[in-house]
């Protein structure tokens, strides 16, 4: 059963949500502000947060900053009623998952849910464990290892990095990388796409701003090489 955490300060609205979440088969909690939300997500492992970004002490920007520097790897579902291009790209770049803008559908949100969880699931027919370098990828446990230590990360850079290194030798656009990573109806820009690859090379590259596995193909997205790897 998947455990989700929604931060909501509006009771009618958490209460609603959290039994229609119920109703689904989740299980659900569910907190008031942004100080509350970031200590539970660092409390608990939830599989899914649904934060709104109106929030009383802390917002949802600075909320999802806190809890991605903290190291919570939680998907993290935005509700937002602002509709600026700027700060839906800003809750993507703080680490968001994906976002939906209020008043919306209460069938589009479990959509969306659904969708945000199958991300995090290994894919069919997936290679165990693929080691290039000092680095282990490993499908089964769902970690990234460096010299035998697990290295943190999100579950949007653990799929994306496994998209990569299944097509390894192949020259990946960013289109095909938001359609395949984030969802073909998720609106992202390429820039954000860019700085989770920039995330990624600091975890797996000896020199990130001299990549030896993941470089770029200039004017079309990006390539894994994957020298003596081994399934």
């Amino acid at each position: 059963m998947s455990r989700l955490l929604i931060v909501e300060d509006d009771p009618a609205i958490a209460i609603a949500l959290e039994d229609d979440l119920r109703l689904e088969g989740y299980e659900v909690e569910r907190v008031q502000d942004g100080e509350a939300a970031v200590k539970r997500a660092r409390e608990a492992a939830f599989d899914l947060i649904v934060l709104d970004v109106m929030l009383p002490k802390k917002d949802g920007f600075d909320v999802c900053r806190e809890m991605r520097r903290s190291g919570v790897e939680s998907m993290v579902l935005l509700l937002t009623a602002r509709t600026a291009e700027a700060e839906k790209v800003l809750g993507l770049d703080l680490g968001a998952d994906d976002y939906m803008t209020k008043p919306y559908s209460p069938k589009e949100l479990r959509a969306r849910i659904r969708a945000l969880l199958r991300r995090t699931l290994p894919e069919a027919g997936a290679a165990g464990v693929i080691r290039f370098g000092d680095c282990e990828l490993d499908h089964v446990k769902g970690e990234l290892r460096r010299r035998g230590k697990v290295v943190p990360t999100t579950p949007l850079e653990f799929k994306l990095l496994a998209l990569l290194v299944r097509r390894a030798g192949h020259v990946l656009t960013r289109r095909t990388l938001i359609d395949e990573v984030w969802g073909e109806d998720t609106a992202i820009t390429e820039r954000v796409v860019d700085n989770q690859v920039a995330n990624l090379r600091k975890k797996i590259e000896p020199s990130p701003a001299a990549p030896q596995y993941l470089k770029s193909v200039k004017g079309i997205g990006y390539r894994i090489d994957l020298e003596d790897a081994q399934g």
